[in-house]
């Protein structure tokens, strides 16, 4: 192998990033062990697919042979590429996977310009000394504003602290759907993607290694195989890897543990194939590490030498995980006992490093993460797997520091057509919401937003509905700073199941006249279930099983102006929105209820008075 180069794809959400891959990935050398027909072939993962969103980084690697190089015959160029997730959410997974690269492809929208998650990733690549391609994306849109993009683009540089060798970035014009790409933007003059590999070998150096210095892996990435058990993923900083070799595992505690290892493996394309060698600067997979934990050194036995530890920003919201209770627990999930939930989310923490899981005196958990789509994803994942259980209203987590207690603030984007924005402006308002800018442009209102975390619990569905399913919102994490007091409280309250039973056509279309039902007719309920919304402040109980009392009369016209509203299917990031603190969101593989936390409203009022909730 004649080099080695180490690239990771950054990019906000739905930039493009899976699609580049996909087709640089196709447009190489590289065997592809399955139909590359397929579209995004990256984003295997049956949510990923669903959302369109990836979620998880991956490692792909392709063998770019250049038939111009004078040295083609030598085998050419190994270029691992690194895709990463482009929610804000999923932070954690991008900074883990940036420690295995030299260098980012960062892929801007040629019409939406840096985004919120386009900031983060920069600014942490940035902090890592990475070198830094820019990609103009999507330059074959109508409304393409390609000059603006990049004006924008260097703007962020230099407000992140770029130097100005940094600030001069190559950059690169590229249709990744259509799958070419130029030095020059203009797209006729476009064949294939062959540019951006040029460039990767100008732009992006070899990794700084030594072959013959001590054994030094970094654990990465971790997962599992069938046959061959945990796999540690990683790059290998320094010496050599053998097949059988043995190593020593260093832990995040210090602990030196000799092993050995049982298979060694490299990529090619999107499979891992077995290798007898791999050199300082590869990306690899080893197995035979007992117990391996991500941020764990890989080392020499002999001289064992630590690399340092990961580290990732702090979770700033918290979510308690519990055992199913309702009178329909136990019916639907395959795993429902407290101990195989905790030993669940207590797994997760070997492959997520943002998330955090503490077990509480009263046998719950709290379960801490990067945002609502953090936690969202992992309880929706835990669904599909057959786990049954119930979870709170999210909570901020705050700090002291000098005796001030801090909060997380949020910094929100929002795209809005100009006879919508001031609808949000209300709405940002009253939830104490900081306007730092606004503009507008072909009808669309650009608007920044500084509010706390606290503040936006709740407000992404009455965005899409304020906004007629118009607007745009992006979210990222800005800072702690001093508590504003803010607490918000829904405006609406609930309607709550009077009684157990199976709900009736009937009583569902006299009740849906005092709110917005979530349940639709013959739908098992219990009592305590939140079956609605009311139109007012308070939760009231109504009784949604009760039947027509039948007779042997019948006026003409009877029942003839009654219809029945479809009700609003609530999804599970909904109901987390949705649920107040005294609320539950009931999740099992078949479905998501919603639940007053006490069931008895006598018994809630009694508890209330008392100061116990």
């Amino acid at each position: 192998m004649k080099d080695i180069r180490n690239v990771a794809i950054i990019a906000h959400v739905d930039h493009g990033k899976t699609t580049l891959v996909d087709a640089l990935l196709k447009q190489s050398k590289t065997k592809l062990n399955k139909n590359v027909s397929d579209s995004l072939i990256m984003d295997s993962n049956e949510l990923e697919q669903e959302r369109g969103i990836t979620i998880f980084s991956k490692n792909a690697s392709i063998l770019w042979n250049d038939p111009a190089s004078p040295d083609a015959s030598q085998g050419g160029t190994k270029i691992n590429i690194i895709d990463t997730p482009g929610h804000a959410d999923f932070g954690g997974e991008v900074e883990r996977v940036l420690t295995m690269a030299q260098g980012c492809l960062l892929l801007i929208d040629a019409k939406e310009g840096p985004m919120p998650q386009t900031r983060f990733v920069l600014k942490k690549a940035l902090e890592m000394k990475l070198k830094i391609i820019v990609v103009i994306n999507k330059i074959d849109k109508k409304d393409a504003r390609i000059d603006y993009v990049l004006d924008k683009t260097l703007d962020l540089f230099l407000e992140l602290g770029a130097d100005d060798k940094t600030a001069y970035f190559p950059t690169v014009y590229a249709s990744a759907k259509g799958g070419v790409a130029g030095l020059h933007p203009k797209l006729s003059e476009m064949t294939d993607i062959t540019p951006i590999f040029e460039t990767i070998l100008k732009e992006i150096p070899s990794p700084n290694v030594d072959k013959e210095k001590p054994l030094q892996m970094l654990i990465t990435t971790l997962s599992s195989d069938s046959h061959k058990g945990r796999i540690a993923i990683g790059r290998i900083y320094n010496g050599t890897l053998k097949t059988n070799q043995e190593v020593a595992q260093i832990t995040k505690s210090g602990e030196i543990i000799k092993t050995r290892l049982t298979s060694l493996m490299t990529f090619e394309g999107l499979e891992k194939i077995d290798a007898d060698e791999a050199l300082a600067g590869d990306i690899v997979a080893v197995s035979g590490i007992k117990e391996p934990i991500i941020g764990e050194t890989i080392s020499d036995p002999i001289n064992p030498i630590a690399l340092p530890r990961l580290d990732v920003d702090e979770p700033t919201i918290k979510m308690t995980f519990m055992v199913n209770d309702s009178p329909f627990g136990g019916r639907e999930g395959e795993y429902k006992t407290s101990r195989q939930i905790r030993d669940r989310l207590y797994k997760e923490l070997e492959t997520d490093m943002a998330l955090l899981v503490e077990d509480n005196p009263d046998g719950t958990w709290s379960v801490s993460g990067r945002g609502e789509l953090h936690l969202a994803i992992l309880i929706e994942r835990m669904r599909r797997e057959g786990y049954e259980f119930q979870v709170s209203h999210p909570q901020v987590i705050n700090k002291v520091v000098n005796g001030k207690a801090l909060i997380p603030y949020e910094r929100v984007f929002i795209e809005v057509p100009d006879e919508l924005s001031g609808v949000v402006i209300q709405k940002m308002g009253a939830r104490r919401g900081e306007l730092k800018d606004i503009s507008s442009e072909n009808g669309v209102t650009f608007l920044e937003f500084i509010i706390s975390t606290r503040g936006l619990f709740g407000y992404r569905s009455e965005f899409i509905t304020d906004t007629r399913g118009l607007g745009i919102i992006n979210t990222s994490f800005y800072e702690y700073a001093v508590d504003n007091g803010y607490n918000h409280e829904r405006e609406q309250g609930s309607l709550i199941a009077h009684e157990n039973g199976v709900t009736n056509l009937y009583s569902l279309t006299n009740i849906q006249n005092r709110g917005q039902l979530f349940v639709g007719p013959a739908v098992a309920i219990y009592k305590g279930q939140v079956i609605g919304r009311n139109s007012r402040i308070e939760d009231i109980s109504v009784n949604a099983c009760k039947t027509k009392q039948l007779t042997n009369h019948r006026s003409k016209g009877e029942g003839v102006s009654e219809y029945f509203k479809t009700p609003k299917e609530m999804g599970l990031e909904d109901a987390i929105g949705y649920i107040a603190d005294d609320e539950l969101v009931e999740i099992t593989p078949q479905s998501i209820r919603i639940r007053k936390t006490i069931l008895d409203e006598i018994e809630a009022r009694r508890k209330k008075a008392q100061g116990i909730i």
